[in-house]
Protein backbone atom coordinates (compact mmCIF):
# COMPACT_ATOMS: atom_id res chain seq x y z
CA UNK A 1 0.00 0.00 0.00
CA UNK A 2 1.28 3.43 -0.61
CA UNK A 3 2.40 6.00 2.13
CA UNK A 4 0.27 8.67 3.18
CA UNK A 5 2.17 11.90 2.44
CA UNK A 6 2.77 13.26 5.90
CA UNK A 7 1.21 16.88 6.33
CA UNK A 8 3.85 19.54 6.36
CA UNK A 9 4.74 21.45 9.62
CA UNK A 10 3.65 24.74 7.78
CA UNK A 11 -0.42 22.58 7.49
CA UNK A 12 0.25 21.68 10.99
CA UNK A 13 1.08 25.03 12.68
CA UNK A 14 -1.56 27.09 10.49
CA UNK A 15 -4.70 24.18 11.03
CA UNK A 16 -3.55 24.28 14.84
CA UNK A 17 -3.79 28.19 14.85
CA UNK A 18 -7.03 28.18 13.46
CA UNK A 19 -8.59 25.61 15.69
CA UNK A 20 -7.15 27.72 18.87
CA UNK A 21 -9.50 30.55 17.09
CA UNK A 22 -12.28 28.17 17.28
CA UNK A 23 -12.22 28.05 13.05
CA UNK A 24 -11.60 25.62 10.68
CA UNK A 25 -10.13 24.99 7.27
CA UNK A 26 -13.85 24.87 5.91
CA UNK A 27 -15.38 28.01 7.25
CA UNK A 28 -16.92 25.60 10.19
CA UNK A 29 -16.88 26.26 14.02
CA UNK A 30 -15.59 23.06 15.95
CA UNK A 31 -19.01 21.39 16.78
CA UNK A 32 -20.31 21.85 13.31
CA UNK A 33 -21.22 18.92 10.84
CA UNK A 34 -20.68 18.76 6.96
CA UNK A 35 -23.82 19.32 4.80
CA UNK A 36 -25.64 16.05 4.45
CA UNK A 37 -26.91 15.17 1.27
CA UNK A 38 -29.08 11.63 0.41
CA UNK A 39 -29.45 10.55 -2.73
CA UNK A 40 -31.76 7.34 -3.98
CA UNK A 41 -31.70 5.59 -6.83
CA UNK A 42 -34.09 4.09 -8.74
CA UNK A 43 -34.80 0.78 -7.04
CA UNK A 44 -35.66 0.69 -3.41
CA UNK A 45 -32.50 0.39 -1.03
CA UNK A 46 -30.13 2.04 -3.16
CA UNK A 47 -28.84 5.26 -1.22
CA UNK A 48 -25.81 7.88 -1.83
CA UNK A 49 -24.69 9.92 0.97
CA UNK A 50 -22.61 12.70 0.67
CA UNK A 51 -20.85 14.23 3.67
CA UNK A 52 -18.92 17.13 2.44
CA UNK A 53 -16.83 15.58 -0.18
CA UNK A 54 -16.88 12.04 1.54
CA UNK A 55 -19.61 9.58 -0.35
CA UNK A 56 -20.39 6.28 0.11
CA UNK A 57 -23.23 4.49 -2.01
CA UNK A 58 -25.21 1.61 0.26
CA UNK A 59 -27.47 -1.49 -1.20
CA UNK A 60 -30.06 -3.38 0.48
CA UNK A 61 -30.84 -7.13 -1.16
CA UNK A 62 -32.75 -9.62 0.09
CA UNK A 63 -32.80 -13.59 -1.01
CA UNK A 64 -34.48 -16.32 0.90
CA UNK A 65 -32.25 -18.84 2.72
CA UNK A 66 -32.18 -21.51 5.60
CA UNK A 67 -31.99 -20.09 9.25
CA UNK A 68 -29.37 -21.26 11.45
CA UNK A 69 -30.70 -24.35 13.58
CA UNK A 70 -30.18 -22.63 16.79
CA UNK A 71 -32.09 -19.67 15.65
CA UNK A 72 -35.16 -21.10 13.54
CA UNK A 73 -36.80 -17.41 13.89
CA UNK A 74 -34.54 -15.24 13.31
CA UNK A 75 -33.30 -13.60 9.68
CA UNK A 76 -29.85 -12.73 8.64
CA UNK A 77 -28.19 -9.63 8.09
CA UNK A 78 -24.77 -9.26 5.89
CA UNK A 79 -22.68 -6.35 5.65
CA UNK A 80 -20.27 -6.04 3.07
CA UNK A 81 -17.56 -3.34 2.26
CA UNK A 82 -15.28 -2.73 0.32
CA UNK A 83 -12.42 0.82 0.38
CA UNK A 84 -11.04 0.79 -3.44
CA UNK A 85 -8.58 3.08 -4.76
CA UNK A 86 -11.71 5.20 -6.37
CA UNK A 87 -12.20 6.76 -3.09
CA UNK A 88 -8.36 7.39 -2.40
CA UNK A 89 -5.17 7.12 -3.57
CA UNK A 90 -3.70 5.27 0.26
CA UNK A 91 -6.03 2.27 -0.34
CA UNK A 92 -5.15 -0.43 -2.47
CA UNK A 93 -7.36 -2.71 -4.51
CA UNK A 94 -8.32 -6.38 -3.82
CA UNK A 95 -6.67 -5.89 0.24
CA UNK A 96 -8.71 -4.92 3.31
CA UNK A 97 -6.19 -1.74 4.82
CA UNK A 98 -7.25 -1.31 8.87
CA UNK A 99 -9.04 1.36 8.07
CA UNK A 100 -11.82 -0.81 6.45
CA UNK A 101 -11.50 -3.55 8.76
CA UNK A 102 -12.55 -1.05 11.77
CA UNK A 103 -15.01 0.31 9.41
CA UNK A 104 -16.65 -3.21 8.93
CA UNK A 105 -16.71 -3.73 12.51
CA UNK A 106 -17.87 -0.92 13.51
CA UNK A 107 -20.82 -1.03 11.60
CA UNK A 108 -21.47 -4.71 12.51
CA UNK A 109 -21.88 -3.45 16.02
CA UNK A 110 -23.59 -0.32 15.54
CA UNK A 111 -26.47 -2.19 13.26
CA UNK A 112 -26.29 -5.68 13.46
CA UNK A 113 -25.37 -6.35 17.12
CA UNK A 114 -28.00 -3.25 18.29
CA UNK A 115 -30.71 -5.38 16.80
CA UNK A 116 -31.63 -1.71 14.70
CA UNK A 117 -33.75 -4.49 12.75
CA UNK A 118 -35.88 -6.87 13.77
CA UNK A 119 -34.17 -10.22 12.26
CA UNK A 120 -37.25 -11.92 13.83
CA UNK A 121 -39.62 -10.43 11.49
CA UNK A 122 -37.62 -11.55 8.66
CA UNK A 123 -38.75 -15.07 9.46
CA UNK A 124 -40.98 -16.79 7.03
CA UNK A 125 -41.34 -20.28 7.98
CA UNK A 126 -39.88 -20.78 11.32
CA UNK A 127 -36.52 -23.50 10.77
CA UNK A 128 -37.54 -23.56 7.22
CA UNK A 129 -37.23 -20.50 5.15
CA UNK A 130 -36.39 -17.03 6.46
CA UNK A 131 -34.89 -13.41 4.86
CA UNK A 132 -31.58 -13.08 4.40
CA UNK A 133 -30.63 -8.90 3.73
CA UNK A 134 -27.35 -8.27 2.63
CA UNK A 135 -26.32 -4.59 3.04
CA UNK A 136 -22.84 -3.58 0.33
CA UNK A 137 -21.49 -0.17 1.01
CA UNK A 138 -19.41 1.33 -1.88
CA UNK A 139 -17.02 3.97 -0.68
CA UNK A 140 -16.97 6.50 -3.82
CA UNK A 141 -14.75 9.27 -2.18
CA UNK A 142 -13.13 9.75 0.80
CA UNK A 143 -12.06 13.13 2.53
CA UNK A 144 -12.18 12.33 5.97
CA UNK A 145 -14.81 10.27 8.13
CA UNK A 146 -15.92 7.76 5.66
CA UNK A 147 -17.40 5.86 8.83
CA UNK A 148 -20.14 8.28 9.69
CA UNK A 149 -21.02 8.87 6.25
CA UNK A 150 -21.26 4.95 5.84
CA UNK A 151 -23.60 4.51 9.02
CA UNK A 152 -25.71 7.31 7.40
CA UNK A 153 -26.54 5.80 4.19
CA UNK A 154 -26.13 1.91 5.08
CA UNK A 155 -29.46 3.14 7.74
CA UNK A 156 -30.95 5.60 5.01
CA UNK A 157 -30.62 2.40 2.72
CA UNK A 158 -32.42 -0.02 5.16
CA UNK A 159 -34.97 2.43 5.88
CA UNK A 160 -35.70 3.38 2.35
CA UNK A 161 -35.44 -0.62 1.43
CA UNK A 162 -38.76 -3.14 0.97
CA UNK A 163 -39.00 -6.73 0.92
CA UNK A 164 -41.24 -8.46 -1.93
CA UNK A 165 -44.37 -9.55 -0.16
CA UNK A 166 -45.27 -13.25 0.70
CA UNK A 167 -47.64 -15.46 1.40
CA UNK A 168 -47.27 -19.05 2.92
CA UNK A 169 -49.53 -21.94 1.61
CA UNK A 170 -49.05 -25.05 3.28
CA UNK A 171 -45.28 -25.58 2.93
CA UNK A 172 -44.67 -23.68 -0.04
CA UNK A 173 -43.74 -20.01 -0.32
CA UNK A 174 -45.32 -17.38 -2.84
CA UNK A 175 -43.04 -14.44 -3.29
CA UNK A 176 -45.45 -11.36 -5.09
CA UNK A 177 -43.91 -8.94 -7.54
CA UNK A 178 -43.89 -5.58 -6.54
CA UNK A 179 -46.82 -5.42 -9.26
CA UNK A 180 -48.92 -7.77 -7.54
CA UNK A 181 -48.88 -7.00 -3.82
CA UNK A 182 -46.68 -3.85 -2.28
CA UNK A 183 -43.16 -4.67 -0.75
CA UNK A 184 -42.73 -4.69 2.76
CA UNK A 185 -40.83 -2.02 5.05
CA UNK A 186 -38.25 -3.68 7.17
CA UNK A 187 -39.15 -3.63 10.92
CA UNK A 188 -36.60 -0.92 12.46
CA UNK A 189 -36.18 -0.83 15.64
CA UNK A 190 -34.18 2.59 15.89
CA UNK A 191 -32.11 4.53 13.59
CA UNK A 192 -28.46 4.19 15.37
CA UNK A 193 -25.38 6.86 13.49
CA UNK A 194 -22.01 6.83 13.67
CA UNK A 195 -20.83 10.22 15.42
CA UNK A 196 -17.11 10.76 15.22
CA UNK A 197 -14.75 13.74 17.09
CA UNK A 198 -11.56 14.51 17.19
CA UNK A 199 -9.27 15.90 19.99
CA UNK A 200 -6.18 18.00 20.32
CA UNK A 201 -3.38 19.05 23.24
CA UNK A 202 -4.85 22.10 24.83
CA UNK A 203 -7.91 22.51 22.39
CA UNK A 204 -12.06 21.58 22.24
CA UNK A 205 -12.47 19.02 20.15
CA UNK A 206 -13.98 18.94 17.05
CA UNK A 207 -16.95 16.98 15.20
CA UNK A 208 -16.81 15.62 11.89
CA UNK A 209 -12.96 15.85 11.28
CA UNK A 210 -11.96 16.22 7.77
CA UNK A 211 -8.77 13.50 6.85
CA UNK A 212 -6.01 16.05 7.35
CA UNK A 213 -8.04 17.63 11.02
CA UNK A 214 -7.94 13.61 11.49
CA UNK A 215 -4.27 12.80 10.71
CA UNK A 216 -3.05 16.11 13.21
CA UNK A 217 -5.15 15.19 15.71
CA UNK A 218 -3.35 13.26 18.83
CA UNK A 219 -6.42 10.87 19.02
CA UNK A 220 -10.24 10.14 17.50
CA UNK A 221 -13.67 9.34 19.59
CA UNK A 222 -16.55 7.57 17.72
CA UNK A 223 -20.13 7.29 19.26
CA UNK A 224 -23.07 5.31 18.19
CA UNK A 225 -25.92 6.98 19.22
CA UNK A 226 -29.67 7.11 18.47
CA UNK A 227 -32.63 9.91 19.01
CA UNK A 228 -33.68 7.99 22.04
CA UNK A 229 -30.32 9.40 23.43
CA UNK A 230 -29.02 5.62 23.89
CA UNK A 231 -25.65 5.22 23.37
CA UNK A 232 -25.00 1.93 21.70
CA UNK A 233 -21.16 1.68 21.04
CA UNK A 234 -18.10 4.12 21.88
CA UNK A 235 -14.72 3.42 20.09
CA UNK A 236 -11.61 4.75 20.89
CA UNK A 237 -8.32 3.27 18.77
CA UNK A 238 -5.38 4.54 20.89
CA UNK A 239 -4.92 8.16 20.66
CA UNK A 240 -4.45 10.71 24.10
CA UNK A 241 -6.54 9.69 26.94
CA UNK A 242 -9.87 11.30 27.77
CA UNK A 243 -11.16 11.96 30.88
CA UNK A 244 -14.87 10.90 32.23
CA UNK A 245 -15.99 14.54 31.57
CA UNK A 246 -14.76 15.08 27.92
CA UNK A 247 -16.12 12.00 26.95
CA UNK A 248 -19.72 12.72 28.64
CA UNK A 249 -19.09 16.16 27.03
CA UNK A 250 -19.26 15.01 23.34
CA UNK A 251 -21.81 12.18 24.25
CA UNK A 252 -23.80 15.57 25.23
CA UNK A 253 -23.14 16.84 21.53
CA UNK A 254 -23.44 13.83 19.39
CA UNK A 255 -26.73 13.17 20.51
CA UNK A 256 -28.08 16.38 19.32
CA UNK A 257 -26.15 15.95 16.10
CA UNK A 258 -28.31 12.66 15.55
CA UNK A 259 -31.36 13.75 16.20
CA UNK A 260 -30.04 16.45 13.70
CA UNK A 261 -29.27 14.09 11.04
CA UNK A 262 -32.18 11.48 11.82
CA UNK A 263 -34.55 14.46 10.78
CA UNK A 264 -32.91 14.89 7.39
CA UNK A 265 -32.85 11.52 6.76
CA UNK A 266 -36.50 11.14 7.54
CA UNK A 267 -37.48 14.17 5.58
CA UNK A 268 -35.44 12.87 2.37
CA UNK A 269 -37.45 9.62 3.04
CA UNK A 270 -40.74 11.03 3.20
CA UNK A 271 -39.65 13.09 -0.07
CA UNK A 272 -38.88 10.12 -2.10
CA UNK A 273 -41.89 8.28 -1.05
CA UNK A 274 -43.94 11.29 -2.67
CA UNK A 275 -42.24 11.13 -5.57
CA UNK A 276 -41.96 7.15 -5.84
CA UNK A 277 -44.96 5.02 -7.02
CA UNK A 278 -45.38 1.74 -4.56
CA UNK A 279 -48.45 0.61 -3.95
CA UNK A 280 -50.33 -1.68 -6.06
CA UNK A 281 -53.03 0.91 -7.96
Amino acid sequence: MPREIEPSINQREFVLRALAQGKRLDGRVPLELRNVELEFGDELGWCTARLGKTAVLAHVSATIVRPRDDRPYEGFLIINSEISPMASSVYEAGRASEDEVLITRLLEKSIRRTEAVDREALCIIAGEKVWQLRLTLHFLSDSGNILDCASIAAMTALRHFRKPEVEVSGRDVIVHSPDERAPVPLAIHHTPLCVSFAFFPDLPPIIDPTHLESVLSSGTLTLTLNAQRELCVLSKAGGSALSPGEIMGVVRVGVERVRELVKIMEDALRSDQSNRVIEVR
